[in-house]
């Protein structure tokens, strides 16, 4: 029976889900005459969740129809689901109409391997061609290139996407060969560095001739899925940091891994997604991008795992307690960032502001530093650092304001999203949920108390 073309956006919407759409769109392109639509650098649409991510770009499959058989993903060719794909025409009506309702104001496109990755790729090619050439289309679009892509066609596909982004999946080579026996760790990072190369020249390009054709202007980013194989939290952190200095990426995202299939070489149906672990990577990544750190600093060989009760950053304060407190009138740039509480912006803010006269914990209020977590690790005007007391009723009430308050911030009614694994264990023996949380922070400050 011939599908609709309902029935194929439902089908490709949602096998699209599990790919992480971008933060922002990184690239800025003025409405002009003639041009269908905008780009707004900080953001892809005018509305955005608190935590400033775009929500309304259009986040589908070229195809569901694969070629491959990675045994994690969903759209694997032995997995038995319903099948679709868009032609070139259809998507491309489909983008422009979403866009005039005001539904989008931008594209995600990715895509299975529908029978080798050029010809996949000469499709997204034939859609994109549609809209920024016959329907004048100047908003955001995000394109996957697929992994084994000639370069002939991934520097097409740059020239008309705004990013673009290989995926990595998984962290190794050895997981790679195990759970994605079609693709390869080449057929991954060559591409990765043509994007590089190839940006890197249009930048220089544009210096001397302003009118120079864009490559991927708002750069490249990858995904990983995290617990799917069995590389530690520290594998992934020193990858992640040796792409961002060798392939100059934009992000990196973390999927915690949805099992999806039954099998042998992958964790079990009812195991839970590791969400607390994405999102220490998350702010880890964090840590590499805006705060100066190395992975090595986070992480190293004796810890490969991140703690589940503190936040990288406290845990890293906890370790070199002997380094506070340190003056924010004298301190280096560096240091500051260092301390929990103060963010890049609160930094940059005391910096400044220090030139013109020494600040105390009022005018910290107002730069925005969280002095609950600060001030034990501080000294300014008038302000010696708060004293906890003597001993480990001292020491836990450090603890107890650096303890990550997403890990312990649901009620009996509702867990956090984050909740440790001690907490689950403690409910399925029959504890009450609000007793269990209590139970397993009280114990997590004593141990927590105990490293300082």
């Amino acid at each position: 029976m011939e599908q609709t073309l309902m029935d194929k956006l439902t089908i490709l919407a949602d096998s699209a889900k599990y790919d992480v759409a971008c933060t922002s769109s990184g690239a800025s392109r003025t409405a002009r005459a003639g041009i269908l639509g905008s780009c707004y650098a900080p953001g892809c649409c005018h509305a955005f969740t608190a935590d400033g991510r775009c929500v309304s770009l259009l986040k589908v499959l070229m195809t569901n129809c694969c070629a491959f058989d990675c045994s994690y993903c969903v759209n694997r060719k032995s997995n038995d689901i319903p099948r679709a794909t868009f032609t070139p025409r259809e998507l491309a009506e489909l983008t422009v109409e979403f866009y005039r309702r005001n539904y989008i104001e931008g594209l995600f496109l990715s895509s299975a391997v529908l029978g080798t990755p050029d010809y996949t790729t000469e499709r997204m090619l034939a859609a994109l061609r549609l809209l920024r050439g016959e329907y004048r289309f100047g908003g955001y679009i995000h394109a996957k290139a697929i992994p084994g892509t000639s370069p002939e066609l991934l520097q097409q596909l740059g020239y008309l996407a705004d990013r673009l982004s290989v995926n990595v999946e998984l962290p190794s080579e050895q997981s790679l060969n195990l759970l994605a026996p079609d693709k390869g760790r080449h057929s991954i990072f060559r591409p990765m560095k043509q994007i590089a190369v190839s940006g890197a020249q249009s930048k220089q390009e544009l210096t001397v001739y302003r009118h120079a054709p864009k490559f991927a202007p708002a750069g490249q980013s990858t995904q990983m899925i995290v617990g799917a194989s069995p590389e530690t939290d520290y594998h992934i952190l020193k990858l992640t940091e040796g792409m961002y200095q060798k392939y100059s990426l934009k992000r990196v995202f973390y999927s915690a891994y949805i099992p999806v299939t039954e099998d042998t070489r992958l964790p079990a149906l009812d195991t839970k997604p590791p969400l607390l672990r994405e999102h220490r990577l998350y702010q880890a990544d964090w840590l590499l991008r805006f705060y100066q750190f190395k992975a090595d600093e986070i992480l190293d060989e004796a810890n490969q795992s991140f703690n589940p009760y503190l936040d990288p950053k406290c845990n890293w304060a906890v370790q070199h307690y002997g380094l506070f407190p340190v003056d924010v009138n004298r301190a280096p740039f560096e240091m500051l960032l260092r301390v929990p509480g103060i963010g890049p912006k609160s930094a940059r803010r005391i910096w400044h502001a220090r030139k013109l006269s020494s600040l105390g914990l009022d005018e910290l209020k107002r730069m925005g530093v969280v002095l609950k977590r600060a001030q034990y690790f501080i000294t300014c005007k008038g302000f010696a650092g708060a004293h906890p007391g003597r001993g480990t009723a001292g020491r836990e009430r450090i603890t107890q304001a650096l303890i990550d308050p997403n890990v312990f911030g649901g009620s009996c009614e509702q867990l956090s999203l984050f909740t440790p694994p001690a907490v689950d264990d403690l409910i399925t023996q029959g504890v009450a949920p609000r007793a269990a949380m209590r139970m397993v922070r009280e114990e997590a400050v004593q141990c927590l108390a105990k490293a300082l």
